[in-house]
């Protein structure tokens, strides 16, 4: 017999939730075989077994929290004729391993039925966790499209509803909610409480025209899909090689501040799952079109639900579009170590004076928080002006780029 643990994950994971078994007791698998999905702070992995045999015990079910070193499966290896004999003889007995046949291959599984009511296929939901959030913020599981495998509904689509995406039903007025902090919500609670509470942050802002940025999107659209994003973001890089003391991050332990050499973007996203920063490595290393490419994959990596924990650490600053939710402004909470965060809001037609004009222009807002420990208000103006510059004449860009 061999037991299979479930292994350290990285990035300093303790825990996993089982989201889906790809086996059940009594299959056979092979080596480096996908057995379990489970479903971190970070990201959805999908666990491989590293021993080959038949599987005896699986030590939880979907919706079960996994702690690092736990027991997930017991495999019966078969390393010779006399223990592949004696596994299909236990199995052609009674014991436990149902589904393993007594012949010499294994037996298919038979596909289950779906059960139907007034003509709409039920919902495939495998974690009863799934089923109790659904109750608990009021969604309707029919009108749920599930995103795992076979159509099965996860966590992540319950909580996609429950934010609105599939508009759920509502629970009645005056029920009381109650959502664990834990997973992919819990690790966010942390990291944005340990932002307030380690980093005295402070905050600037400007409202800038955007017209011009507007324009030369349009013909650097021909080049490729070059999001404001992009763009804006791409202006950060440079101007964090003019400011570095906001490439920065502050070692408590060894009280010293660390600035890096090179950038690792952080990217704000909303996602299904709730709040993600997929990270953009060597950022200060592309161009305009690679930096676009880069942000587009992994933005969509993000809401797909397929970021590796990888992908979501080591980011030295980070840049926040909050304007695609309608909004203005706002004062990001810095994500933590990290020693600032960019916002950008919504550009819209406000009257604005150009060379003595009053005139109708496209603007935005852009706000920056940093933390007051790396740097003083004349650094982080000056990053901040540096960066609207470029906004109101991306020409001047090209200086740096």
């Amino acid at each position: 017999m061999a037991e299979f643990r479930l292994p350290d994950l990285g990035e300093g994971l303790t825990e996993a939730e089982i989201i889906r078994w790809h086996v059940e007791v009594g299959d056979r698998v092979e080596a480096d075989q996908v057995v379990v999905e489970v479903e971190t702070a970070k990201a959805v992995v999908e666990v491989p077994c590293p021993h080959s045999g038949v599987v005896r015990v699986l030590h939880g079910a979907a919706g079960d929290v996994v702690a690092v070193g736990a027991p997930l499966t017991t495999i019966a290896r078969a390393d010779s004729a006399h223990d592949e004999h004696r596994i299909v003889e236990r199995a052609g007995s009674g014991q436990v391993l149902v589904g393993y046949g007594t012949g010499s291959t294994t037996r298919r599984r038979r596909a289950r039925p779906v059960q139907r009511t007034s003509g709409v296929p039920a919902p495939r939901v495998l974690s009863p966790i799934v089923r109790r959030l659904a109750r608990q913020h009021g969604v309707d599981l029919s009108s749920v499209d599930g995103s795992g495998p076979g159509g099965v509904i996860l966590r992540r689509d319950v909580d996609a509803a429950r934010d609105g995406w599939l508009r759920p039903s509502r629970p009645e007025l005056g029920d009381e909610i109650r959502t664990p902090l834990r997973g992919l919500r819990g690790a966010v609670a942390d990291k944005l409480t340990r932002s307030r509470r380690e980093i005295p942050d402070a905050s600037t802002w400007v409202d800038v025209d955007a017209t011009r940025l507007l324009e030369a999107r349009a013909v650097l659209k021909q080049r490729g899909d070059i999001s404001l994003l992009s763009l804006i973001a791409r202006f950060c890089v440079a101007g964090l090689r003019s400011f570095p003391q906001l490439n920065a991050s502050v070692d408590t332990e060894r009280n010293e501040i660390v600035q890096f050499g090179g950038v690792n973007l952080g990217l704000a996203a909303q996602t299904p799952r709730g709040l993600m920063v997929p990270v953009v490595r060597d950022a200060h290393r592309m161009s305009v079109v690679q930096l676009a490419e880069a942000i587009a994959h992994r933005t969509a990596l993000a809401r797909a639900g397929e970021l590796e924990p990888a992908h979501l650490t080591g980011g030295t600053f980070t840049v926040n579009n909050y304007g695609v939710f309608g909004v203005d402004g706002s004062t990001p909470i810095i994500n933590h170590p990290e020693a600032a965060i960019l916002g950008v809001g919504r550009i819209i037609d406000k009257p604005w004076v150009v060379d003595g004009q009053l005139a109708l222009r496209k603007v935005t807002q852009l706000s920056l928080t940093f933390d007051h420990r790396v740097c003083d208000g004349a650094t982080a103006g000056g990053f901040l002006r540096y960066v609207a510059d470029r906004v109101e004449n991306p020409l001047i860009a090209l200086a740096d780029l």
